[in-house]
């Protein structure tokens, strides 16, 4: 709608710049006429005299023709103006609304994840392993890891860690045959996990490499083990999930309704709460570059680049108990070519 009410704009200009030219040309000829008319008029004397008061008002119409016509081309421009700057709005609004779309949708995922590792933490497997490691527990620990991973298509992997930060488990361990034994000890999400205040709480990372993991992009998310599953019990451990970041974020910038036309000139980003990209429709930037985003300081809106590229953005408003992580949907899209 936005970019026809542009076409349209477009053509209303043209048209009445061409309708008011050939006006203009048209006053012209009638005032050079006029002029030649009172010439002539002047050389036959006294017989001339009343052809001399026509070519006046013929010179006086014309005169206020070309006025009109002025006038006209000034209406029309500011009209085109009007259009042009509604169509902007419009355009505007409809990314902010797509780019909110994208953010919640991701946060609606985001959500469930949050979700899955307080529940995940509770299984009797992932305590009985933290809780008395033996070889055998941590087996069964990593044996139910996998049965897990087998309905949840959407983790790369997930770890039983003890107190120290060595991983006791993990669920694929033929996929990744490494991972036991490692130290989590410096990682953030671990420490946040041991530091959580009870069951109901959990700790997450910004979206990274996870070297361990092939180096494939992971959001991270943990929380505390603990002794017999109960939420206020002692911390026994840390339940560690890795929730496999760019399928599934690629599904969702690549997933706006767009038409083809569109989205050769379309751009849809996640960016972090520093303004990283952490998922592009491109795929150019993710976790190496910035985006230059203008907020001004309000959660959603819309502004036109110094590229001519109009800008859509909308911060992450959270999901039910998920506050969000600070992160915005930001669209960018240039202008369509005459």
């Amino acid at each position: 709608m936005p970019e026809r009410i542009l076409t349209l704009a477009t053509k209303i200009s043209d048209l009445a710049t061409l309708k008011v030219d050939e006006i203009q040309k048209v006053t012209k000829a009638t005032n050079i006429l006029a002029l030649n008319a009172l010439i002539e008029a002047s050389r036959a004397g006294e017989v001339g005299r009343g052809f001399a008061v026509v070519a006046t008002e013929v010179k006086e119409i014309s005169g206020r023709v070309t006025v009109i016509a002025d006038e006209l081309r000034e209406m029309f421009r500011q009209e085109v103006v009007d259009l042009q700057e509604t169509a902007q709005r419009v355009r505007g609004s409809r990314l902010t609304d797509l780019a909110g779309y994208a953010i919640e949708l991701m946060d609606r995922n985001l959500y469930e994840r949050s979700c899955d590792v307080r529940w995940w933490a509770t299984d009797s497997a992932v305590v009985d392993a933290c809780t008395d490691p033996t070889p055998e527990r941590c087996r069964h620990a990593a044996r139910r890891l996998g049965v897990i991973l087998d309905s949840y298509t959407v983790y790369l992997d997930l770890w039983v860690v003890d107190k120290s930060g060595h991983v006791l488990a993990n669920g694929r361990p033929d996929r990744w045959p490494g991972v036991v034994g490692t130290s989590v000890a410096g990682e953030a999400w671990f420490r946040d996990a041991l530091a959580t205040r009870d069951g109901g709480a959990f700790a997450v990372a910004d979206v990274e490499r996870n070297h361990a993991l092939g180096g494939a992009a992971v959001a991270t998310y943990a929380t505390a083990v603990r002794r017999d599953g109960e939420a206020r019990g002692p911390v026994v451990g840390v339940l560690g999930i890795f929730f496999d970041w760019e399928s599934q974020a690629q599904t969702i910038v690549d997933g706006l309704r767009f038409t083809e036309e569109e989205r050769r000139r379309t751009r849809v980003m996640l960016v972090d709460s520093r303004h990283r990209i952490i998922a592009a429709s491109d795929g150019r930037g993710v976790l190496s570059e910035h985006y230059a985003l203008r907020t001004g300081g309000e959660t959603s809106g819309s502004y036109e680049d110094e590229g001519g590229r109009m800008v859509g953005f909308a911060l992450t408003p959270g999901y039910e108990t998920y506050r969000g992580l600070g992160w915005y949907g930001v669209i960018e899209q240039a202008a369509k070519q005459a």
